[in-house]
C-alpha cells in the first residue's frame, strides 16, 4: 500500500519546511535546528494521529469483510506474526525497550519509502535486512582469460570486496499517542509505518543529496566531492548553465543535455561507461515547473506531452537548492539501509502530552563511487522577453 499524505498533513508540512529552512540557514544555532526538528516531529505525530483516527472511524463498516476484499480496497491486513506483535504492543501499553519490528513490516516500510519517494527509488537504495554489509563487484575486473586450470584467485579478490555500512545510524523519533493503542493492532502498525516512512525519507534524502561525510557522521551526498588524497568533502562546483531555451526543433535543449550526457559518459578516471537511460535529473519543486514547461509540447490531437531528450528522468527534491540541477548516473551511488528497526523508550521530558516517545534506529549509509557519479549545473530558465513571470 503506497502511503499518500498529500492534503492531510498541513501542520507537519509547515513545520517541516520551517525545519529545513532553519537547517539550511548558516546563522541558525544547533539549538534552533533541534527545536525546529522537534516541532516537525511533534506535528507529524499529531497529524498522523488525527488522520488515522478519522480513517478508523470511516472504515469501521468494513470490519466484517474478509481479508481479500480489504486488501483489494487498500486496507491493511496483518500477517499472523504482525498481529501477534502489535496485539502485544496494545495489551502492554506500548513497545518494550529494544523491540524489533516484524520483518514483514520492515519490508513494507522499505516498499513505501521507494514508492512514495521517487528520488530514493532512482538512487537505487538497497534494503539489506538484518545484514550490515554487502558484496560490491567491479564489472571491469569480474572476468579473466587464463589457461585451463590456471590460478585466478588474485583477480577474483580484485573484482569483489565487502562494503560495510555499520558506521552510521539514522535515528527517527516516534511519538506514540497513548489513545492510539485503543484503535487496535492494525492501526498501530499503520501509524508506525507511516511515521517511519516520512521521518526516514527526510533523513535519507538529506544524507544522499547533501550529506557531509563521516566527519559529520553523515553519508557523502551526491552534491559533494571527495578529495581522493585527504578524504575532505566539499561542495561540487557548477559544471555549466542550462537554459532550456525554446528553439526551432528543440536544438538548444537537446544540445545542452547532450553536454550533460557526454560529461557523465566517463568516470573520474576518464573511462567510458554506458549512461543511456540511466541519467536522472533532480531539481527543486520550484524549478521543476519551469523545466517541465520547457519540455512540454502539444501534439496534433491536442494532448500535452512532457518528454526529456535522451530519456533523462526528472525527479523533484527539496534538498536540491533552487536554481540548481543535479544529474547522476543510476547505479553509481552506493546507498543502503541495514539492520533491524529497533525501538527504545525515550525517558526524557517531552513537549508532547499523553504520548510515549521512542527512538527508532537503523544503520544507513551512502556514497558516490567517484566524483563523476553526479554533476551539478546552474539553471537560468527565463520566460517571455527574458524575464521571470511575476509571482501572484
Amino acid at each position: 500500500m503506497v502511503i499518500k499524505l498529500n492534503g492531510t498533513m498541513e501542520n507537519y508540512t509547515t513545520k517541516l519546511n520551517t525545519y529545513m529552512a532553519t537547517r539550511d540557514d548558516e546563522n541558525s544555532t544547533q539549538e534552533q535546528i533541534d527545536n525546529a526538528f522537534t516541532d516537525a516531529m511533534n506535528a507529524l505525530a499529531d497529524d498522523l494521529t488525527s488522520k488515522i483516527k478519522n480513517d478508523a472511524v470511516n472504515e469501521a463498516a468494513n470490519r466484517n469483510l474478509d481479508s481479500q476484499i480489504l486488501i483489494s480496497r487498500g486496507n491493511d491486513v496483518l500477517t499472523s506474526e504482525e498481529k501477534t506483535f502489535f496485539n502485544a504492543v496494545v495489551q502492554e501499553g506500548g513497545f518494550k525497550d529494544d523491540s524489533i519490528l516484524p520483518e514483514t513490516t520492515q519490508q513494507r516500510i522499505f516498499e513505501d519509502l521507494t514508492q512514495a519517494h521517487p528520488l530514493l527509488d532512482a538512487i537505487g537504495i538497497q534494503d539489506l535486512g538484518a545484514a550490515t554489509k554487502f558484496i560490491y563487484s567491479d564489472p571491469t575486473k569480474a572476468f579473466a582469460w587464463k589457461e585451463l586450470f590456471g590460478e585466478i584467485t588474485g583477480q577474483v579478490n580484485a573484482a569483489f570486496r565487502e562494503e560495510k555500512i555499520t558506521q552510521l545510524k539514522l535515528t527517527a523519533f516516534g511519538a506514540i499517542p497513548n489513545d492510539m493503542l485503543e484503535l487496535g493492532p492494525e492501526w498501530v502498525e499503520r501509524y508506525m509505518r507511516e511515521l517511519l516512512v516520512e521521518s526516514y525519507s527526510v533523513g535519507l534524502e538529506y544524507g544522499y543529496v547533501n550529506g557531509r561525510g563521516s566527519v559529520h557522521s553523515e553519508p557523502v551526498g551526491l552534491m559533494k566531492n571527495v578529495d581522493p588524497e585527504t578524504g575532505a568533502v566539499t561542495d561540487k562546483v557548477s559544471s555549466g548553465t542550462l537554459t532550456f531555451a525554446p528553439s526551432e526543433y528543440g536544438e538548444v535543449v537537446a544540445g545542452e543535455l547532450y553536454g550533460v550526457v557526454k560529461a557523465l559518459s566517463t568516470n573520474a578516471k576518464d573511462e567510458a561507461r554506458k549512461v543511456m537511460n540511466k541519467i536522472v535529473m533532480v531539481v527543486n519543486p520550484v524549478d521543476a515547473i519551469g523545466v517541465h514547461f520547457r519540455n512540454t509540447i502539444q501534439t496534433a490531437n491536442g494532448q500535452w506531452v512532457t518528454a526529456m531528450p535522451y530519456n533523462v528522468q526528472t525527479v523533484e527534491s527539496e534538498e536540491v537548492p533552487v536554481g540548481k540541477a543535479l544529474f547522476f548516473v543510476k547505479g553509481e551511488y552506493i546507498a543502503a539501509v541495514a539492520g533491524n528497526y529497533k525501538l527504545k523508550k525515550y525517558d526524557q521530558t517531552l513537549a508532547i502530552e499523553d504520548a510515549t516517545l521512542y527512538t527508532i534506529k537503523r544503520f544507513a549509509n551512502g556514497r558516490p563511487r567517484d566524483n563523476k557519479t553526479a554533476l551539478v549545473y546552474d539553471l537560468d530558465i527565463k520566460f517571455g522577453f527574458g524575464t521571470e513571470p511575476e509571482t501572484p
